[in-house]
């Protein structure tokens, strides 16, 4: 028999932590938990992915998925910077992650060993650090400790980001055979609730008003809390926006639907920020993009009263001076508030019907020059995706196109269908889709720009390893397209660093096993959507874009209406 082992003790808490999965590169330094992995391999499979970012972003966006804390493994030195950027997303994107860190062993600690690094230093916790808590297990008997202590960390207020430090001979220690060294029961989220009082002084503020607002977005949502946010809408009439990139917190089909609080805002959902009297912010943390820079919604005071909600008590009255602040998780606030009775007559109810008006209004498409109409292209995945299909994307203008136009069911109906980074990650996309893929089987539809594919693209070997299908719509430009767009802004025709010399990428994803095709025609996208849908195998849809056209000043206006005037 297998003498037991730290980094066996390791797996088996990942595994009474209901870790099914866990992301990352192999490296030396814990070659111990990867021996427990082999142990464990019925229980829970470690997922080998080709770049540590590309990990880090898989752990990321099933962390999104499930609710509870995507785990990844990287190597000291190089193998934890490559991840730092998954860490960030976690933390700003407030998703519950754990990250592994193997590390040097203990004895050349502090001699700058080989890849070492400080790593309470470089992750630190703290408001501007990248993780929630940075910890090194150096006694192998705690290790059930840390673990517990870190999936309670990155799951309860505001999620995110949890870094286990784990020592190389920490790990390869022989554990005696004591029954006290096993692993804890699985942690679960403690919801803060919501007070009466405060659920009441809401109830107040909302008769007082004649245009409220519900911004509704950030993690924590489940299902039932989502469904439950509708039936608090519907019975009080209230418009309800998403916030930026969580666009799947709200039924987009529903009849108080508002859009999306984000970049290139609809001009009449943002007037409508403005002329509300009352703003419901639900979940969001507020951050940049949703606030329009902080300007769309002025800081620290709103000129209109405002209400966070918001499961994290340190977020609270932390960037904007809320008139009533309640710390309290998703769910806990919404059935506080369903209790409430709204008004016989509610006064807003045509101002309700007005702003949804106002977002169907934005959805009909806008003719724009050239062979590619992306707007049609989004109608098609519409037409053609299953419901509880997800949808991922990186950074780059190319998102713009269904963050505008595709409408998500979302969490209203079961599932969360959107994984894209608050943070604004390039290179994201494709090992998001490529994780959903792997961790739920459904239908993964990734929107990339050439720049963002070519930051993770060579996750498609990860998928194809594991035989995971996911379907990729890449626009190509031949360029860093929202850089060149700022760029045209600031310095019109002094282009410089924003150009790039692609592969053939439809060749490209040959190689690793995807399908690959290549138009430059709409009419030509439905028939090989269709067939990418019903092959086994993975695809990448090619879209060659004319970069002349698109980074015309006309045509940017029109894909992001509000960034060349956002300064």
């Amino acid at each position: 028999m297998t003498e037991k082992i730290a980094g066996h003790l390791l797996v088996e808490c990942l595994v009474a932590q209901g870790v099914t999965h866990a992301f990352g590169v192999p490296g030396e330094s814990y070659l111990a938990a990867l021996d427990g992995f082999h142990l464990h391999e019925d229980a829970i499979e470690f997922v080998i992915c080709r770049q540590e970012g590309g990990a880090a972003f898989m752990a990321e966006a099933h962390g999104k998925l499930t609710g509870r804390p995507g785990v990844c493994f990287v190597t000291r030195g190089p193998g934890a910077t490559n991840a730092s950027i998954g860490v960030h997303t976690a933390f700003q994107d407030s998703t519950p992650m754990v990250l592994f860190v193997g590390d040097v062993a203990s004895e050349t600690r502090d001699r700058e060993a080989f890849q070492e690094v400080d790593f309470c230093s470089f992750f630190g916790p703290s408001t501007k650090g990248m993780a929630k808590r940075v910890e090194r297990i150096d006694d192998a008997r705690r290790i059930p400790e840390y673990v517990a202590r870190a999936f309670a960390t990155a799951m309860n207020g505001r999620p995110g980001p949890v870094v286990l430090v784990l020592p190389e001979d920490m790990l390869a220690q022989a554990l005696p055979n004591d029954p006290s060294l096993q692993a804890l029961p699985r942690v679960e989220t403690v919801q803060a609730g919501c007070d009466p009082r405060q659920a009441d002084a809401l109830g107040d503020l909302l008769r007082a008003s004649q245009r409220p607002l519900v911004i509704a977005g950030g993690s924590g949502w489940t299902p039932e809390g989502a469904q439950a946010l509708a039936r608090l809408a519907e019975r009080w009439q209230l418009p309800v926006a998403n916030a930026f990139r969580f666009q799947d917190t709200f039924d987009n089909h529903h009849a108080l639907y508002a859009g999306e609080v984000g970049i290139g805002i609809n001009p009449k959902l943002a007037a409508r920020v403005r002329e509300a009297d009352l703003i419901i912010a639900f979940g969001p943390r507020l951050g940049e993009m949703t606030t329009g820079g902080y300007t769309l919604m002025p800081v620290p005071c709103l000129p209109q009263k405002l209400v966070h909600i918001h499961a994290g008590a340190d977020e609270l009255n932390r960037v904007y001076q809320a008139d009533l602040a309640i710390n309290a998780g998703m769910q806990a606030a919404v059935a506080a508030l369903e209790r409430l009775d709204p008004p016989a007559v509610v006064p807003w109810a045509a101002w309700a019907q007005a702003c949804h008006a106002d977002y169907e209004a934005n959805l009909q498409p806008q003719t724009l020059p050239g062979d590619i109409d992306m707007a049609a292209i989004v109608g098609l995945l519409q037409k053609h995706l299953p419901a509880d299909a997800v949808l991922t994307n990186g950074a780059g203008n190319f998102a713009s196109w269904t963050h505008r136009f595709f409408r998500h069911h979302g969490l209203a109906k079961g599932h969360k269908t959107q994984l894209a980074p608050t943070v604004g990650a390039m290179g994201y996309g494709v090992p998001a889709g490529i994780a959903a893929a792997i961790t739920t089987g459904r239908i993964a539809l990734t929107m990339a720009g050439d720049g963002d594919f070519m930051m993770n693209g060579q996750e498609l070997a990860t998928a194809v390893q594991y035989g995971a299908k996911s379907i990729i719509v890449l626009l190509n430009n031949g360029m860093f397209g929202t850089i060149r767009m700022h760029q045209e802004r600031e310095y019109p025709n002094r282009r410089a660093g924003t150009a790039l010399r692609n592969p053939d990428f439809a060749a490209l994803a040959q190689a690793y096993g995807y399908v690959g095709v290549k138009i430059g025609k709409t009419a030509e996208f439905e028939s090989q959507l269709l067939a990418a849908l019903e092959r086994k195998q993975g695809t990448l849809i090619e879209i060659a874009l004319d970069p002349e056209v698109i980074t015309t000043r006309g045509t940017l206006s029109a894909i992001t209406q509000s960034a060349l005037n956002k300064r």
